[in-house]
């Protein structure tokens, strides 16, 4: 079998209009029609097995002439390698939904390992790590993208986001696979056909583009107002993470309002650093912070909450250093990863997995009619949701501004997490992406209360002072330089 040849870029199908702000907007392509064909065969796994066995036994010779050097047998074997060329190149694949041309080798997404052989065939097409189950992991997530025709958002008089709304579709992204990991599971995969889980439709209701929806744009660009967000307008990765920081704090203190379904139902911990961490610096998680932030979440029980931690970076100032780019390739091994909020300069996206040197993302550049599910609608179409498209981009040309998601369920499962990190940064040569401590040192001054900062502190004994804490180790107020 030769090896497959090199990756090509999807084909655009129906490029979302251009903008000078996202530049990568016009290559966005159109998956409609492929997750209503998924969702009217079957799954993807499915499909790409009932078609690639019905393909190449067709063209298999006949077995007791494939040892004979006969024409007929020959030539049948001649048409089995070409057939297997096209499915290895990335044709069939394009063929079937999937986007690029995925090469050989480990592909490493949110947490799981897919291991793709250079040749895809009927006997290997429903292996756990074969291409099929990895594009059925991909369709499985959530996808949010630019949508038109929604309420209006407060009093901007704009109906849609379209060319500076991806950093907001991009971050409920993440979140998103967070809720479907807390509820549903890593291994939970999208049914093939309605009814739909009723938990997922909950979830993609949380995320509709009204204000009823508790985790939709009108309501995130509200809680994000004191860090620069405003319809119409760009925004950074530091300044998305304060604005859900904010959100889920007013989320959680309005239970007589909003359906305890609605409640977000972990804690956030937006990981900061000392003063130089607050300028592009390492940041730190600190152990008794996190412990904090959980014990609050469960009203000063003594039992450790489910926690989505959210790590704002910097890493070079017009493009990525390549240095980091080892260890951003690293975080997607960690079973607790929920991938990146990044993208090209400009055009954020949801990076949600890797290969060799790019990486794989689920596009918001997509512009999609508003629609709405009803929470308890477990009939209704949910296809605008879910994409099989993968794209991807060189890892290099990432912007450098970028926010890195982790969901940890339990103890266990953050201390984990916390042993992955520290052995990460150990490998850093002295430039990590954050750091792990078990409690700050007052020396740092990274919450202290009385320096003006209004950051919540700790006393010279390294206890928690938790007056302040809003939730994610950090009060509303603070003077970080909005990336």
């Amino acid at each position: 079998m030769t090896s497959l040849p090199e990756r090509g870029a999807a084909p655009p199908s129906n490029p979302t209009p251009s903008s000078s702000r996202e530049g990568d907007a016009a290559v966005a392509s159109s998956s409609s029609s492929a997750s209503e064909e998924q969702k009217k065969d079957g799954s993807p796994k499915q499909c790409k097995a009932s078609i690639l066995s019905s393909v190449l036994t067709i063209f298999e010779p006949d077995q007791d002439q494939s040892g004979r050097s006969g024409g007929h047998a020959s030539g049948s074997y001649a048409w089995s390698r070409v057939l297997r060329r096209f499915v290895g190149g990335g044709s069939m694949w394009r063929f079937l939904g999937c986007g690029k041309a995925l090469t050989a080798g480990d592909v490493w997404f949110l947490g799981k390992c897919y291991k793709l052989s250079s040749e895809e065939s009927s006997s290997d097409s429903d292996s756990e790590g074969g291409h099929a189950a990895f594009l059925e992991d991909f369709s499985s997530r959530v996808w949010i993208t630019y949508r038109k025709g929604f309420d209006v958002i407060s009093d901007s008089k704009l109906t849609s986001d379209v060319n500076w709304g991806c950093m907001v579709r991009s971050s409920q992204m993440l979140v998103a696979q967070a809720l479907i990991f807390h509820h549903l599971g890593r291994s939970w995969r999208k049914p093939a056909q309605n009814p739909s889980d009723p938990e997922h439709t909950r979830i993609l209701h949380l995320f509709g583009d009204s204000e009823v929806c508790a985790f939709s744009i009108h309501n995130l660009l509200q809680a994000g107002k004191s860090y620069g967000l405003a319809a119409g307008s760009w925004v950074g990765p530091y300044a998305m993470c304060r604005a859900w920081q904010t959100l889920i704090r007013t989320n959680r203190e309005q239970p007589e309002v909003i359906n305890r379904n609605e409640c977000f139902p972990m804690a956030l911990y937006v990981v900061s650093g000392d003063e130089d961490g607050e300028r592009g610096g390492a940041p730190v998680v600190c152990i008794d912070v996190a412990a904090q932030l959980c014990y609050d979440f469960n009203k000063d029980q003594s039992t450790w909450s489910p926690i989505l931690l959210l790590v704002p970076l910097v890493l070079g100032l017009d493009k990525i250093n390549p240095r980091y780019i080892p260890l951003l390739k690293e975080t997607f091994t960690f079973p607790q990863s929920l991938g990146i909020l990044g993208g090209k300069p400009g055009a954020s996206t949801y990076i949600a997995g890797v290969q060799d040197d790019r990486a794989l993302y689920l596009d918001p550049h997509e512009v999609q009619l508003a629609v709405n599910i009803a929470s308890d609608n477990l009939e209704a179409n949910t296809s605008s949701y879910h994409c099989s498209t993968v794209r991807d981009m060189p890892l290099d040309l990432i912007d450098p501004s970028l926010a890195i998601g982790f969901y940890c369920r339990d103890k266990d499962d953050f201390d984990d997490f916390c042993s992955r990190a520290s052995e990460l940064a150990e490998q850093a040569n002295g430039a990590p992406l954050f750091t792990v401590v078990q409690s700050v040192q007052p020396s740092k001054q990274m919450y202290n209360q009385d320096d003006g900062s209004g950051c919540s502190g700790y006393g010279a004994s390294d206890n928690i002072d938790t007056e302040d804490l809003d939730g994610s180790g950090e009060t509303g107020e603070d003077e970080w330089q909005i990336l």
